[in-house]
C-alpha cells in the first residue's frame, strides 16, 4: 500500500506502508545509529516523536524481546529506507514488520532518508504527518502541521506506581545487595536500572509525580533522575520536586532529561535545538580528564550555558561537535549529571564507567 510522509513545509514522500495502518502527526526526527533499531523503538524518549533511521537497511536482525528498554514501543511512527522482511538472527523471535503491528505503530519504507535528513539538518525538526491517504488536501493538513506541539509526554510515559528491583532481577547478576537506590522515572530505560543491579543496588522506581518528602524519607543511599521525552520547562511540578531532592544530601546522578531538570531547578534555563543529537556517535570531552567519549544521545533540548550560575555549577563534560552543555558538577553538593546515556543499550558503553564513579559517591 502506498503511503506518504507530509512535512510542516510542504514537502511530500511517496513510499509504502509498513506497521499499523493508520495516520499520524508527529515531530520528525532522525537517529543515526547502525543498529538498536529495537531499543530506540522502546526508548521512552521518543514519545511524540517519528523517527527516521538513517543507515539504509533496518530489521535486518529482526527482533530480540529481550532487548527491549521498557514494556512497548513509543514513537509515534518509524521511518527507514528499506525495511528488511527475512530476519537472519539465531536470537530473532518475530520481524520489526510485526513489532509495528503489535504497538500500534504506523511507518513508512522506500523513501530516500537521506534527502529526508538534510531537510532536517538545514531546516531543523518540524512536523509531519504519515498517511495512507492519496487524496490528501495539502492546504488542509498544513495547519494542522504547524499547530502540533509534544505535550505531556513524560506522565504518559512513566509507570503509575512504586516498583522495586534486587540484583538477580532483570536478566541481571545475583548480587548481595550493597547500596538503595531511587529512580525517579519520567521516562527511564531498563538499562539505567540493569546498570545499578549489576553494581548491587536495590533500585526502587518512583513515578514522575513522585514526593520527594517521600523518596528521602525511605533514606537511599543515592538518587538517579533518568532520561525522559518533551520539552523539559513544561515539567514544573517535576522541577519542584528535584529542586528539594537537591537539597537533600542525598547524592544525585541524572541523565538526559534528569540533567535538564535539574539545571532548571537550579535557575538555568533550556532551548530547543535545531535538530537534537540522536545517535550511538556523538564525541563528548571530560573538562576534568581531557579525554573523548564516544556516546548514545537522544535529545532535543539542551542546558544553555550562558545561563548556568557559575557559583552553582560548572561544566563537566561538552559536545566535541557544537560546544554544547554535556554534563554539570553541582557545588557544595554530591551531585552530578550529564545529557548523553552512559547505560547506552545497544551501544557504546564508552561512558558505563560513569555508574561506577555513581557508586563511589554513594
Amino acid at each position: 500500500m502506498k503511503a506518504f510522509l507530509i512535512l510542516e513545509d510542504g514537502t511530500i514522500f511517496e513510499g509504502k506502508q509498513i506497521g499499523a495502518d493508520k495516520e499520524v502527526i508527529s515531530e520528525i526526527v532522525f537517529n543515526t545509529s547502525m543498529t538498536g533499531y529495537l531499543e530506540v523503538l522502546t526508548d521512552p524518549s521518543y514519545a511524540g516523536q517519528a523517527v527516521t533511521m538513517t543507515y539504509p537497511l533496518i530489521g535486518n536482525y529482526g527482533i530480540c524481546y529481550d532487548d527491549m528498554e521498557s514494556v512497548q514501543g513509543w514513537p509515534d511512527g518509524f521511518i527507514v529506507r528499506e525495511l528488511s522482511r527475512m530476519p537472519s538472527n539465531f536470537r530473532s523471535e518475530t520481524t520489526l514488520q510485526h513489532f509495528l503491528e503489535e504497538n500500534d505503530i504506523p511507518g513508512i519504507a522506500g523513501i530516500d532518508t537521506r534527502a529526508l535528513t538534510k531537510i532536517l539538518r538545514e531546516k531543523g525538526t518540524m512536523n509531519g504527518m504519515i498517511t495512507t491517504n492519496e487524496n490528501f488536501v495539502l492546504d488542509e493538513i498544513l495547519p494542522k502541521l504547524k499547530e502540533y506541539r509534544v505535550t505531556g509526554v513524560v506522565k504518559k510515559v512513566s509507570r503509575s506506581q512504586k516498583e522495586t528491583f534486587a540484583p538477580g532481577e532483570l536478566a541481571t547478576k545475583e548480587l548481595p545487595v550493597r547500596k538503595k537506590v531511587a529512580v525517579i522515572d519520567v521516562g527511564t530505560k531498563n538499562n539505567i536500572i540493569r546498570c545499578l543491579l549489576n553494581r548491587g543496588c536495590q533500585v526502587t522506581v518512583y513515578p514522575s509525580d513522585f514526593d520527594a518528602e517521600e523518596v528521602i524519607a525511605s533514606r537511599p543511599d543515592g538518587i538517579m533522575i533518568t532520561n525522559g521525552p518533551g520539552d523539559p520547562s513544561e515539567c514544573v511540578d517535576v522541577i519542584a520536586q528535584v529542586r528539594r531532592l537537591a537539597d537533600s544530601g542525598i547524592p544525585i546522578f541524572a541523565i538526559c532529561l534528569g540533567h535538564q531538570l535539574m539545571a532548571l531547578a537550579h535557575g538555568a534555563k533550556t532551548y530547543k535545538m535545531k535538530y537534537g543529537h540522536r545517535g550511538a556517535n556523538h564525541p563528548v570531552k571530560d573538562l576534568d580528564t581531557g579525554k573523548v567519549y564516544i556516546s548514545s544521545q537522544n535529545h532535543g533540548y539542551v542546558v544553555d550555558a550562558d545561563s548556568i550560575d557559575d557559583t552553582v555549577a560548572r561544566p563537566w563534560f561538552v559536545n566535541v561537535n557544537d560546544k554544547t552543555v554535556e554534563g554539570l558538577i553541582y557545588s557544595g553538593k554530591p551531585v552530578r549529571t550529564v545529557q548523553f546515556h552512559p547505560e547506552a543499550n545497544a551501544g557504546p558503553k564508552d561512558s558505563e564507567l560513569l555508574f561506577d564513579e555513581f557508586m563511589k559517591m554513594l
